[in-house]
């Protein structure tokens, strides 16, 4: 019996920073970091420790689901802040949010398509023809062109045939 009033909310409908961190599954320490960036609330108990509304669940889900898109916590506070912060969103408040991740996601499908069809020719080629890998960057080429495996992100490597300058 003690263990359960030890784990339960001072206040019905609000968790601790422990259930919501084993409920959401963020470590404590990224929920006061969003807390701090405006992305989630908490009230103070008289002992300044925070509650935080049953809807924070949903809001760091969606804050995750942000993060796994590759999102800047800029662009998924910019999204956030079409939500009420004060109670759960309806359907349509939920939507509208999201739909401003639509060209992300359809990026990022795109890329990892282009991706999965690169590989795919990789597989047993045993690096037969250079000319053509896309793995293949002598004299670190790529590097010009930003981060990643450039080639495989899509960029053109260059014509190996072609005389330098």
């Amino acid at each position: 019996m003690l263990a359960a009033v030890a784990s339960s909310p001072a206040r019905p409908g609000f968790l601790t920073i422990s259930e919501l961190s084993a409920r959401s599954g963020v470590a404590p320490s990224a929920l006061r970091f969003y807390e701090g960036l405006g992305l989630i609330t908490a009230t103070r108990t008289a002992g300044n420790q925070r509650r935080y509304p049953r809807h924070a669940l949903r809001r760091v889900a969606f804050i995750r689901a942000g993060r796994q898109l590759g999102l800047e916590l800029r662009e998924i506070s910019e999204s956030l802040a079409l939500l009420p912060a004060d109670r759960a969103p309806t359907r349509a408040q939920w939507s509208r949010a999201a739909r401003a991740w639509q060209a992300r996601i359809d990026a990022k499908v795109a890329e990892l398509q282009r991706l999965s069809t690169t590989l795919n020719s990789c597989i047993g080629c045993g690096c037969l023809s250079l000319r053509r890998c896309a793995l293949y960057n002598p004299q670190d080429a790529a590097a010009e062109l930003g981060q990643g495996a450039r080639w495989l992100l899509g960029d053109e490597p260059p014509d190996p045939t072609a005389e330098e300058p």
